[in-house]
């Protein structure tokens, strides 16, 4: 009967047949140096070289996962890993798994997660090109340590290590390179110890499936999602506070600029501003509800749904919409004075439309959030 593993290393797979003839006889020796019980999981993404073939030859544990993407195969490798300690790393040669034992210490003396810092260690020339370096890398990482305050310098490092109990108290769902991110993010909304090591980074063996803005944009878009006060409040408050601010002095006043006369025209302008910005402050609160009641995230609104919940926003909503349609009925009955004629009352429609465009959008965005703020079971 085969030894319960102390250390399962996990490594996701994509053609990588020089690479896994290259790691595989060093993670072999690494594992006997340490003298532990041992698991190597290559997780096959859908290989059409002889990568399979390699890992056979070293008799390693082979699992398969369809669907394509880095995310994908990480989460299948973790899913069946049998260890108290969860290792991953590229199967491109590129890191040193001389490194293990490293990791294994920090999560030895409880560490929960622990993330490999390539910038503080030793880059070979050629292993990491210019823009990943200098720019990418640096700016993704110092965006997500000014979004989730932490103090990690290389959120991209596919050689990170995790306890078991750790992992499985994380909801992780991407299944692109943006999983590297994702990992990060979950583990400290879950309060997990997480720390860096230094490491040393090689130019990988094989082609690179590393599509460079395609993969930057996953990664920025997963971190601007999980951040709708930056993504959608900061700008909708914006546009809400300028529209609402700049509505009464063109209500009120006929705009000239270099005597030009622009009559109610920017009227139009304000009323698109208090619009486009209430839909995204809304659209804040339909992330912020989702991301807390089926994310896991920080539980920060009761208070507001305590106060404003479905009923309280309809009203608010109806009311606000009724407003709009006194205002056109007020123009109507004018119309109906002139006897049908002719009729000057441009900046009332405005002001009428947005108000019976901000109590629809309050209604039915109530019953939205309503949807998004059903808990699972």
């Amino acid at each position: 009967m085969d030894e319960q593993p102390i250390l399962s290393i996990i490594l996701p797979c994509l053609n990588e047949e020089a690479g896994l003839e290259f790691c595989l006889p060093k993670i072999r020796t690494v594992i006997e140096r340490m003298k532990i019980p041992a698991e190597v999981i290559v997780v096959d993404n859908g290989s059409s070289d002889q990568s399979v073939s390699v890992a056979q030859k070293f008799g390693v544990r082979i699992v398969k996962e369809p669907l394509q993407g880095y995310g994908s195969a990480c989460m299948k490798g973790f899913a069946v890993a049998k260890g108290k300690y969860f290792f991953l790393a590229d199967a491109d040669g590129s890191y040193d798994f001389e490194e293990i034992p490293n990791f294994l210490r920090l999560l030895e003396q409880n560490w929960d997660f622990v993330v490999g810092n390539r910038f503080k260690g030793n880059i070979e020339k050629g292993a990491m090109p210019w823009s990943h370096r200098h720019i990418g890398n640096p700016v993704l990482s110092s965006m997500l340590r000014l979004f989730f305050k932490t103090t990690i310098h290389d959120v991209h490092c596919g050689m990170r290590a995790i306890r078991k109990t750790a992992y499985q108290r994380l909801t992780l769902m991407t299944t692109g390179m943006e999983f590297a991110s994702e990992m990060i993010v979950m583990a400290l909304k879950k309060n997990l110890r997480v720390t860096e090591i230094p490491i040393h980074y090689h130019v990988r063996k094989g082609t690179s499936k590393l599509r460079r803005l395609s993969d930057g944009w996953r990664h920025l878009r997963f971190m601007l999602l999980y951040k709708p006060f930056v993504l959608f409040f900061l700008p909708g408050v914006f546009l809400l506070a300028c529209g609402i601010i700049s509505m009464p002095f063109f209500y009120l006043e006929e705009l000239e600029v270099f005597h030009l006369q622009f009559y109610y025209h920017p009227m139009f302008l304000s009323s698109l501003m208090i619009i486009m910005g209430y839909q995204l402050v809304l659209f804040s609160l339909f992330a912020k509800t989702y991301a807390i009641h089926h994310l896991g995230d920080t539980p920060v609104l009761e208070k507001f749904y305590r106060y404003f919940n479905i009923e309280r926003a309809c009203a608010f909503g109806l009311l606000t919409a009724a407003l709009g349609c006194v205002i056109y009925l007020g123009i109507f009955m004018k119309w109906l004075r002139t006897n049908f004629g002719a009729l000057n009352e441009v900046k009332n429609s405005i002001l009428g439309l947005t108000f019976m465009v901000l109590g629809v959008q309050t209604v039915f965005s109530a019953f939205m959030l309503s949807i998004l703020g059903i808990k699972k079971k």
